[in-house]
């Protein structure tokens, strides 16, 4: 992946991401456009509407204006760029589209979110059938929440994925004890020796990882070096407790694993040593570390890690940068 692909996708299911409403869904659920798997296919499987798709689908409008589905990004944050996928779909694929997106408060409905100030940031674009259009965003500043994404006049998308960088509120991070290396509270990763299998960034999702897919894994190293990610963590903090977890790697963990922090000053410090680890285990251990900006993890010589964390609070000034940076960039 390169350029805006390699940052997270803030709509995607796993991390809270849902389609609240859409136009027509006729043939295909808009709940699919989500999915965080690439679209299949498999032809000539019909249902009681028509051939199955892994995608969303409407009816042939016979009516003026367009379709539309309206999503709720999981992780509120500053979009990059947007794809828009019409895996499989080549005699039925709409044949423009466009993306707007604009910040709510709280929870609101559907409905609600009518009286919002929605900002196109992809423009009427052309697509083809069973491709994966990428486009940049006209506004990657502001923090949006919210995404609606029309297809004129109706037709089928597989995918739509909104890659950006996620913006804590700070109203859940102030006061209290956060994971540092958590995606939602703003961290990620900056770069890694590989992401054969699957990529960094699942170390740092919210939940549990229910397979072994739903974490990061390299391939088998064939070399006397060893894989590493680095992670910018959410906010400048101390750390006081580090989870390395190997949940699901049973016969592909790593055999050991090492924490090197980097502070704000640029000075680094290995907070935790080379350790053994286990697999299909959460590790669990007790640090005291000076302000930490930046983690590398190093792991030896290969595998995966199904989830990393890393919690400590956050310094008042701290708290105050992140108050600040929110409320400049959701109220432009």
């Amino acid at each position: 992946m390169t350029g805006f692909t390699s940052l997270p996708d803030l709509a995607v299911r796993t991390l809270g991401g849902s389609v609240v409403a859409a136009s027509d869904e006729s043939f295909a659920e808009k709940e699919n456009l989500l999915n965080p798997w690439e679209p299949a296919f498999r032809p000539e499987t019909f249902g009681p509407k028509g051939q199955l798709y892994d995608g969303w689908e409407t009816a042939r409008r016979r009516t003026p204006g367009h379709d539309w589905a309206l999503i709720r990004l999981g992780l509120p944050g500053q979009i990059h760029g947007i794809v828009i996928d019409t895996a499989w779909f080549k005699g039925n694929y709409p044949p423009h589209a466009s993306v707007e997106a604009c910040f709510a408060e709280g929870y609101p409905a559907p409905a609600e979110l009518e009286a919002a100030d929605w900002t196109e940031i992809v423009p009427k674009t052309s697509l083809k059938g069973d491709t994966a259009h990428t486009r940049p965003t006209t506004e990657s500043e502001r923090v949006f929440t919210h995404v609606r994404l029309n297809m004129f006049p109706d037709g089928g998308i597989a995918r739509l994925r909104v890659h950006g960088r996620a913006v804590p509120n700070p109203a859940y991070l102030t006061g209290l004890t956060v994971d540092l290396a958590a995606l939602e509270n703003g961290a990620r990763v900056l770069d890694c020796s590989d992401r054969f299998y699957s990529s960094p960034d699942n170390m740092l999702f919210p939940g549990l990882a229910r397979t072994q897919a739903e974490g990061w894994e390299t391939a088998r190293r064939r070399d006397t070096g060893n894989d590493w990610a680095e992670i910018a963590l959410a906010a400048p903090g101390t750390i006081e407790l580090a989870e390395l977890d190997t949940t699901n790697l049973k016969f592909n963990a790593p055999a050991e694993a090492r924490l090197t922090a980097t502070t704000p000053q640029g000075d680094h410090t290995v907070i935790l040593q080379r350790t053994r680890l286990q697999p299909d285990t959460r590790h669990r251990y007790r640090l005291k570390t000076p302000e930490v900006a930046k983690v590398r993890l190093d792991i030896y010589p290969d595998g995966g890690l199904a989830r990393l964390r890393l919690w400590g609070p956050l310094k008042p000034e701290v708290e105050q940068a992140l108050t600040t940076h929110w409320n400049t960039h959701t109220r432009q």
